[in-house]
């Protein structure tokens, strides 16, 4: 027991002790998104925490979009939201709700504070009612509007929701204490005229519950016995309970955690869109994007975000955790279950001058070497092949060089060890357009006599038998790690305008046409890389999802 008490964060600890007085005969948790925009790594967090803390604890988790504000909603964001919970593993089939769903009973949530003197409608401008809520050292003051009898302010608010006076000309607000020292408290608005199509309810209302008047009321209709909330809310909870108290509701329970924030990342929807529609990104679901539709496309494994949001843990202090973390959980992720592929970036011919011409083997090659049975392919082999520029030199640079030069052995990968004898030059450019090798014949990898013990281990892929494919090397997108917190200085001036470059003439081995879309594979020694969703047979496209090292790191310290 003791042991399981030490396994369990602060949240879960509460949850077990609530579970354990008999408080609650089981628990039910919702996350909340408002369907305003797409889900991102900060999301990721909170998804784990509601669906998980209930898995464990054997109860249930509703998805409930919390959508009062029409004007910024969409059957979009919707559909992508609900996407990026069950792509990350959870089921949400028969536990999906709105806070439209809610509308009717909200608007009598409110008849009933202002029959008890506890609401009534403002005819002040959002200017003068701004002025009128003071500050941090100084309390408010009444709006004149805070006397009207119930009488009149249910007409009001009646004649608010029929449509009998146009946007912004009323609001309701709450009669709590234009003293209070927390400004939420100071009589806030719960509901405010704006004619504007919905995406559910179409044309039904034109009054719209503001959230904080949504939220925590439609935790209650829901019976949510534990509502987790990052620390943004903790200031709201007041508000929350006073709601609750005053309408006489079950009172579920808020309790906050703290925000993730990754560096290199920022998790704004409202900068995110603005990316979006200035153009500096492709849309939403971008691969440079912090969304988990752009790390989907990227080819992030769902486990691997999933790992990163377990080992980030829950606290109660804001925390930023450096984006190399993610990264590590993804390789490890994807070096555990991912295939291996030959696949050159940058092509260089290589003629095996002694091996027949119209000959071909098929070499045998293991898909995934962390497998516990592993599975095997088999790549074609030639008198003509790619390897990568890269990999040749003009002359080795020093004797612990293991890339092939003249003179030079490598062993190419799963096949035969060849030596170079001599290269072809452009002499206007200087480019090295093909070498020339021989291979020895009694070299074949796993039937090796040639007792030679070559350095190097190349990629390479036949020449007749490859597939051209286009691929983007995507980095990170912005050069700062943390660009929102310059004060002085917009975010978009720390966009990193080389996150994206594009190689137009990879070559491949052909067996990545039978891989599907969005299946993410090692190119052996570059990195991982994910078949884009638009990649077709014909123009094969690839997304570099992370490199096998952590090269930035290295690149910011020279």
């Amino acid at each position: 027991m003791e042991e399981t008490k030490k396994s369990l964060n602060f949240i879960e600890q509460i949850i077990s002790d609530d579970l354990a007085s008999g408080k609650h005969e089981s628990i039910i948790t919702r996350f909340p998104p408002e369907p305003n925009g797409y889900l991102h790594i900060g999301h990721s967090k909170a998804i784990c925490l509601n669906f998980g803390v209930a898995e464990r604890f054997n109860g249930i988790t509703n998805l409930r979009y919390d959508d009062t504000n029409p004007e910024k909603e969409s059957q979009e964001y919707v559909d992508a939201i609900r996407r990026d919970i069950e792509w990350l593993g959870f089921n949400v089939d028969d536990r999906i709700y709105f806070a439209s769903d809610y509308f009717g009973k909200l608007y009598e949530f409110a008849l009933d504070l202002i029959k008890k003197g506890l609401a009534y409608v403002d005819d002040s401008t959002a200017e003068e009612m701004a002025g009128m809520k003071g500050d941090i050292d100084k309390p408010g003051t009444d709006s004149p509007y805070r006397s009207r009898s119930i009488a009149e302010n249910l007409s009001l608010f009646e004649g608010m929701k029929n449509g009998d006076f146009p946007d912004g000309a009323r609001v309701l607000r709450a009669k709590v204490d234009m003293a209070h020292p927390n400004l939420l408290m100071r009589d806030p608005v719960i509901y405010r005229i704006k004619r504007q199509h919905h995406h559910r309810t179409g044309d039904d209302w034109c009054i719209y519950p503001m959230y904080d008047f949504a939220h925590g009321q439609s935790d209650s209709i829901e019976n949510i016995t534990h509502s987790l909330c990052s620390l943004e809310f903790e200031n709201h909870r007041p508000l929350y309970n006073w709601f609750i108290e005053n309408l006489g509701i079950f009172p579920s329970r808020q309790i906050e955690f703290s925000r993730m924030n990754v560096t290199y990342m920022i998790t704004s929807k409202r900068k995110l869109l603005k990316l979006v529609e200035d153009g500096v990104v492709t849309g939403w679901d971008d691969p440079r994007m912090p969304t988990i539709s752009g790390m989907r496309r990227r080819g992030y494994p769902p486990m691997a975000i999933r790992t990163f949001c377990d080992k980030a843990g829950v606290t109660k202090r804001d925390q930023t955790l450096d984006i190399g973390f993610l990264e590590e959980c993804v390789r490890q992720e994807l070096n555990r279950t991912t295939d291996r592929i030959m696949a050159v970036l940058n092509p260089l011919k290589v003629v095996i001058t002694n091996y027949p011409e119209d000959k071909v083997e098929d070499m045998k090659i293991v898909n995934n070497p962390e497998e516990e049975n592993p599975s095997y392919r088999t790549i074609p082999f030639s008198r003509e092949l790619y390897i990568d520029h890269s990999d040749f030199r003009e002359e080795a640079p020093n004797r612990k060089y293991r890339r092939l030069a003249p003179g030079k052995i490598v062993r190419l990968k799963s096949g035969y060890i060849i030596e170079c004898e001599d290269y072809v030059k452009d002499e206007t450019t200087g480019e090295i357009l093909e070498v020339r090798c021989k291979y020895v014949e009694n070299s074949r990898s796993g039937e090796d006599t040639s007792g030679l013990k070559p350095k190097g281990t190349l990629s390479w892929v036949s020449a007749k038998h490859a597939v051209s494919a286009e691929v983007r090397l995507y980095d990170r997108l912005f050069n700062d790690p943390s660009p929102t917190k310059h004060k002085d200085r917009d975010f978009m001036e720390f966009v990193n305008k080389d996150s994206l470059s594009i190689l137009n003439d990879v070559k491949l081995e052909p067996s990545v046409l039978e891989r599907k879309s969005g299946e993410c594979l090692q190119f052996m020694r570059i990195g991982y890389f994910a078949i884009d969703e638009t990649s077709t047979p014909d123009k094969m496209i690839f997304n570099r999802t992370v490199t096998l090292k952590d090269t930035w790191a290295k690149i910011q310290r020279k």
